[in-house]
């Protein structure tokens, strides 16, 4: 079953008169379980498309369908809500929430989720060497540690959905490589779609398929 699927999107941006087509229209889906790739320059449209996968942003034109649910037809609340329930952001930036030590960020979204068991959250913690951290504040932490938290955080939900824009840019290559075992494993053993935006072409071999986005056109490396 397609967990995400993008159906004739398109976005457009306005650059004084000039009409700039940041994605041109777009085709593309992920099956529950499946592991793909989106590589590419930058400026090309890969950041753009992630964005609006996961609804941070709306298309110019077409729908984005998310486990069979279409988000062009909800209203922000209830998108925000599938956004919520269904999709795991891991961004460049780690976007933790500066006053929250690392265990209070997990909390917070054991509120949100009102209670669910995020055991499996926990043990990520224990796996990425950060359990000795879980009371520091994310200024207290190296920008490798504050991003393998944002992995965490953006897993703990238990998401049908992962969505990683370059999740490895700020580790080294051992915790790169760990990184995105992990993020193959939740993908197959938990049956998540996942779509990783990556420079390292080194980590797309863990993936089970690389799309390559140009000048805002993505198409499927079959090489």
């Amino acid at each position: 079953m397609k967990a995400i699927e993008l159906k004739n999107v398109k976005k457009n941006f306005k650059d004084g008169d000039e009409t700039i087509e940041a994605l041109k229209e777009t085709n593309f889906s992920v099956d529950k379980g499946e592991f793909v790739a989106i590589i590419g320059p930058s400026g090309s449209g890969k950041s753009t498309l992630l964005t609006i996968a996961g609804g941070l942003q709306s298309p110019s034109s077409g729908e984005i369908w998310i486990n069979g649910q279409t988000l062009s037809e909800k209203k922000e609340k209830a998108r925000a809500k599938v956004r919520f329930e269904e999709i795991g952001f891991i961004l460049q930036a780690s976007n933790l929430v500066p006053f929250l030590t690392v265990k209070k960020q997990l909390e917070l979204v054991d509120k949100v989720t009102k209670g669910k068991n995020n055991k499996s959250g926990l043990d990520l913690l224990s796996r990425l060497g950060l359990d000795k951290l879980i009371d520091k504040y994310p200024d207290e932490l190296s920008g490798g540690e504050r991003q393998r938290v944002a992995i965490v955080r953006a897993l703990y939900n238990d998401p049908s959905i992962i969505l990683a824009d370059e999740p490895t840019a700020s580790l080294d290559t051992e915790k790169a490589y760990e990184v995105v075992k992990i993020l193959a494993k939740e993908a197959k053993e938990k049956n998540k779609a996942t779509i990783m935006v990556t420079h390292d072409l080194r980590l797309v071999d863990f993936c089970d398929k690389v799309y390559l986005m140009q000048d805002g056109s993505l198409s499927e490396k079959t090489d």
